[in-house]
């Protein structure tokens, strides 16, 4: 009878074998090698767990029998996140946590047994179908990408899991960027001067830190996102005659270094070789610009403001509503009588009376005993003439900035035949014949000068 009962649960053994395959077996033999659990562990990173044939580590068998039809003969070990604490440090000590990870639900992002990225991920190092899978994906998918976004390096950034700073950043905004821009901190450092929004504010103040329309992931194109801190600026990119590089690709950039430099308003140079950059030929624009640098270049004398290298002391470099983008009025045209506020912009440096006074003895040395020469040729109401008809603006090989070659007249060039005494003076321009001019002796002139 013994035998006969052994024979029985025999067979019933083997019936169960046969009907139940993956049956617990010895402990030697791991699931992922049974024939219900072969596609477990074929991924290029495992699960240290899987990889050792630890399924014991996160799962529990809870009937003698498994598999069971219609029901689950293993459980977890534990529920939720609890299950990765068990091996893994615990999160939620810092003041942001992902959102899956403060549910517990660690499982939205990482495979459980295995996955083709690092850290059990799906989808190999690219992030970026891990993460739109949550997030907006509008932008990411803009025509100028953050280099770490355009290779899906998401985590070169964030913290996938909790952190101290705003958007699970891994440090501070200036920081976090610094640790990729080296070269950018390298000349930083040796600035003189530095932007506000780089030395004080997070580099997002002007930069999308995903993407953008525009180059250099400008949130907004130049010069709009500088008006948005410098909103004094928008009425002089709205004059009359606005500065053609602020209307350009480059914006602002054109002439700023947009983060440091040496120079005083971060002018990417020395303000002078800033504007020469441009004013070097006259071959740009319609009309063309005119070429200062060759202007100036050899001369002897030069204007003041150019002398210091400050083009800005008569020239607006943003816009203006006066010829020439010039801070102050000043006439256009070649002849223009005087009269109150149209030559501002000269007589803001030089003597203010220079032109209000028929006769002086102490506001121009520009006379014929006491009578001012300066109020005989701008004043005259008929054919007052502007200051150019006899000075350069920016430099002269004559001294007082008086022209050698003569005013552009048409097609013809008005000699002046300028000389300069202790006392006085003479000319024998184009425009009349030959005279003299003396402080102390005054000429005498016939009606035709009177």
């Amino acid at each position: 009878m013994e035998i006969i009962s052994m024979n029985v649960r025999f067979a019933g053994l083997l019936l169960v074998t046969a009907i139940f395959p993956c049956v617990a077996q010895a402990a030697d033999v791991s699931c992922k090698t049974a024939e219900c659990h072969t596609s477990i562990g074929g991924t290029q990173n495992m699960h240290e767990p899987v990889k050792e044939g630890d399924c014991s580590g996160c799962h529990k068998q809870t009937n003698p029998l498994h598999p069971l039809k219609g029901a689950k003969s293993f459980a977890m070990t534990a529920q939720g996140a609890a299950l990765c604490y068990q091996c893994h440090d615990a999160f939620g000590k810092k003041k942001a946590l992902h959102p899956p990870v403060k549910d517990g639900e660690c499982a939205y992002c990482h495979k459980p047994h295995g996955g083709a990225g690092r850290f059990l991920l799906e989808g190999g190092d690219d992030q970026t179908a891990l993460c739109m899978g949550c997030h907006d994906a509008a932008p990411f998918k803009q025509k100028v990408k953050h280099g770490p976004v355009a290779v899906g390096a998401c985590t070169k950034c964030h913290d996938p899991h909790e952190s101290n700073e705003k958007a699970l950043l891994k440090g501070p905004v200036w920081e976090s960027c610094l640790k990729c821009h080296a070269d950018f901190l390298k000349s930083l450092k040796g600035a003189a001067f530095i932007h506000p929004p780089v030395k004080d504010g997070p580099c997002t103040s002007c930069h999308n830190p995903h993407g953008s329309a525009i180059p250099q992931l400008l949130k907004k194109k130049m010069p709009d996102v500088c008006l948005e801190c410098h909103p004094g600026l928008a009425k002089k990119l709205t004059a009359k005659v606005p500065h053609k590089p602020l209307q350009d690709e480059g914006g602002c950039g054109n002439c700023h270094s947009t983060h440091f430099s040496k120079s005083k308003g971060l002018l990417a140079g020395e303000e002078k070789d800033v504007c020469l950059g441009c004013h070097d030929t006259d071959k740009l624009g319609k009309p063309p610009l005119r070429n200062i640098k060759k202007e100036i270049e050899g001369k002897k004398f030069l204007h003041g403001p150019i002398e210091m290298g400050e083009c800005k002391a008569c020239h607006s470099p943003h816009g203006s509503d006066f010829f020439r983008l010039l801070n102050k009025s000043y006439p256009a045209d070649l002849y223009a009588p005087y009269k109150e506020g149209l030559y501002d912009l000269c007589l803001e440096c030089h003597e203010k009376n220079l032109l209000k006074f028929a006769e002086t003895t102490i506001y121009t040395n520009f006379r014929n005993g006491k009578r001012n020469l300066h109020f005989v040729h701008v004043v005259d109401k008929r054919k007052g003439r502007t200051c150019r008809v006899c000075h350069e603006a920016h430099a002269s090989s004559g001294e007082k900035l008086i022209s050698k070659e003569g005013v552009q007249f048409g097609e013809w060039k008005i000699p002046l035949n300028f000389k300069i005494t202790p006392t006085g003076g003479s000319c024998a321009p184009g425009c009349h014949r030959a005279f003299k001019y003396d402080r102390d002796k005054p000429e005498t002139y016939g009606a035709e000068t009177k």
